[in-house]
């Protein structure tokens, strides 16, 4: 009988759970992609209210002739300074997505998520790049507010390809935060722009790895509401 080493069983039970996310994710992947029309407007506004959902944000403007976009919300049972230092530190090379990381490996982004806050990466200005992948180009800080916003930016200035990614906190009384991530996208009439910017895979890929990190971060910032 084989037996396996107590110093590797947290490094097995480790890969089998990241091996058990990404299995999951690339099944909904896969269903949402199938669904993509039918559950279009359900995905796009995932918890935010209507008014969330038709409200002009800051960065909106960055891509002002946008084709396409998301507001996805929910409320951390915590206030904005608990929930800012899971955002800030978002990134490839920084803490991560919180998201299915087994699948974003598996494209080569390199990723590792962190559980904890990382005093390293606190720290953002406008013009800093946060990278997604470390082959493809980084997205610019356009705004950042500590506790209140954060925009990143990125764009082809030859093309009209341009999204923003961005995260909105408002307080709720004394003890909640309301985070809102807002996408907008752009794209041109080529195969790789709609690939890349367009929202046949881009929106239903983007939204199950989104609403898992959306939900890892309600987690790790405070305990869960009964309701987001």
């Amino acid at each position: 009988m084989t037996t396996t080493p107590t110093g590797h069983a947290p490094a097995l039970r480790r890969a089998a759970a990241t091996t058990g996310q990404a299995i999951a994710g690339a099944a909904l992947i896969g269903f949402h992609v199938a669904l993509t029309k039918p559950l279009r407007r359900w995905r796009t506004t995932w918890g935010a209210t209507a008014a969330e959902a038709a409200a002009t944000l800051p960065g909106d403007e960055l891509v002002p002739a946008a084709r396409w976009g998301y507001t996805h919300a929910l409320t951390i049972e915590a206030p904005p300074d608990r929930v800012w230092p899971w955002i800030v530190q978002l990134g490839q090379g920084r803490g991560g997505f919180y998201s299915y990381d087994g699948l974003e490996n598996l494209i080569g982004c390199r990723v590792r998520n962190t559980d904890t806050v990382l005093p390293d990466y606190q720290i953002l200005a406008v013009g800093d790049e946060v990278w997604l992948h470390p082959k493809a180009p980084p997205l610019t800080v356009a705004m950042v507010t500590a506790n209140r916003h954060l925009v990143l930016h990125g764009h082809d200035p030859q093309t009209t390809d341009a999204a923003i990614w961005a995260f909105h906190l408002r307080r709720v009384g004394d003890r909640q935060t309301r985070l809102v991530e807002r996408g907008r996208g752009s794209y041109g009439t080529g195969l790789a722009s709609r690939l890349a910017f367009g929202p046949t895979l881009m929106e239903p890929v983007s939204f199950v790895m989104s609403r898992k990190m959306l939900l890892t971060i309600r987690r790790l910032a405070g305990p869960a509401p009964e309701h987001s």
